[in-house]
């Protein structure tokens, strides 16, 4: 069973990994995770079965 690291975005262990990969280790994923929940997008209390 894939592993979701966010569940707000739905970005899963393999997700990340490839975009490391495709992007000479920088995780672009990463970055749009951090902008989204600066700009207040975040629902992880919602969609995270543990709350957070």
């Amino acid at each position: 069973m894939e592993k979701f690291v966010c569940y707000c975005f739905e970005y899963s262990e393999a997700d990340i990994r490839k975009d490391v990969f495709d992007h000479n280790g920088r995780s672009t994923i990463i970055e749009r995770i951090q902008a989204e929940t600066r700009a207040g997008n975040c629902q992880c209390q919602v969609k995270n079965p543990k709350g957070s």
